[in-house]
């Protein structure tokens, strides 16, 4: 009998429009992947990459024919940078939409509750004071700046609370806007008095995954694995919690332990994404609402999406910031932002709408 309901269940999903959203979001996620490394100043042919990065995970040579010069791009250059544009894109993406689904609101996302911002400081003051912590060494800045966004979440929360016991969702992201503005100052602060390391925490707000190598991927995949799983592992619960917390009580969910959990893992992916690539704004807003647009709201699927279409969506930002003012390199914030910035207007405009629908039914 079990069997037969697994049977049924399998036969189900292959007949959803899901198997249709997996396929295209994974064939765009492995060609975002390839146009990543094989697009460049050097040309390298796409031929040439599949045997350049399958060699050593297999323990086997089909680079005999390769020029080494490929090689040498393909692995100290555009791979790592490609992979960590990947797990910043999917970290923040993953994160917006489980900050989306929690709060029962699109406008919310990592950026504008001011989880980034608060990453951002944690991660500015490990720069300036130069912090170096015992035992965790490499660790320290994404622990400090995953520490800083955390507490933020946690005290935009609570000034929430405070101004209305309710907290509608409108009252939590002013709370947010007021702590980004407010962070945002000390943030400038820092700046006015780096005096020579200016160049660098500007550099670094602005947003990159230029020239950071393999350090930089060994520092963000154990916090991404972790966030994400508990993220995924907590699908079922987002769905209920998006009905409102009541009815999510009503139907056997622990709201208050579920949503410290999400915001917990949502605070640790930002952070460190924040750690290794600076503020990139808008990706947490703008993905999981168009992949929610295009799949539906059911956030067992939604999360995983997320996870690949805001990878896709990075890795190709980043191919756009090195190469549309070549040999120039453009901050990959500013791209998100000229994209982001005109979506956020559209979704508030539709969103809107949308109420005043609702009000005059």
């Amino acid at each position: 009998m079990r069997r037969r309901w697994q049977r049924l269940s399998i036969l189900k999903f292959l007949k959803s429009k899901y198997v249709i959203a997996y396929l295209a979001s994974f064939l765009m996620f492995i060609v975002s992947i390839l146009f990543g490394i094989a697009v460049g100043s050097v040309a390298v042919p796409v031929t040439d990459i599949f045997p350049i990065i399958l060699s050593p995970l297999l323990h086997l040579s089909f680079t005999h024919d390769i020029d080494p010069m490929y090689i040498d791009i393909v692995y100290q250059i555009r791979l790592p940078r490609v992979l960590l544009a990947g797990f910043v894109g999917a970290s923040l993406a993953i994160a917006g939409a489980a900050f989306q689904g929690l709060l029962r609101n699109p406008l919310a996302d990592p950026y504008i509750l001011g989880v980034s911002s608060g990453a951002s400081v944690g991660a500015v003051s490990t720069l300036f004071f130069n912090i170096t912590l015992p035992l965790l060494g490499l660790y320290t800045l994404p622990i400090l700046s995953i520490s800083a966004a955390f507490i933020t979440i946690m005290l935009v929360l609570f000034f929430a609370r405070q101004v209305e016991s309710t907290m509608r969702v409108e009252t939590i992201i002013l709370t947010g806007i007021i702590f980004n503005s407010f962070l945002g100052a000390f943030i400038s602060l820092i700046i006015a008095l780096s005096g020579d390391q200016l160049s660098d925490i500007i550099g670094w707000l602005l947003g990159s995954v230029s020239m950071r190598g393999w350090k930089y991927i060994a520092i963000i995949l154990p916090f991404f694995m972790v966030g994400s799983l508990l993220l995924l592992a907590n699908s079922k619960e987002l769905n209920a919690m998006s009905f409102g917390e009541e009815r999510a009580h009503y139907l056997g969910v622990d709201v208050q332990r579920r949503k410290l959990i999400v915001l917990t893992a949502g605070s640790t992916l930002t952070g460190a994404a924040v750690a290794v690539s600076g503020a990139i704004g808008f990706v947490g807003l703008v993905i999981p609402h168009l992949t929610r647009l295009l799949w539906g709201p059911d956030h067992t699927h939604l999360l995983p999406l997320s996870i690949l279409t805001g990878s896709s969506f990075l890795i190709l930002a980043d191919l756009v910031s090195r190469t549309i003012i070549s040999p120039q390199l453009l901050p990959i914030g500013v791209i998100t932002a000229l994209i982001g910035a005109p979506v956020f207007a559209l979704i508030l405009m539709r969103k809107r709408k949308t109420s005043k629908g609702g009000a005059s039914c």
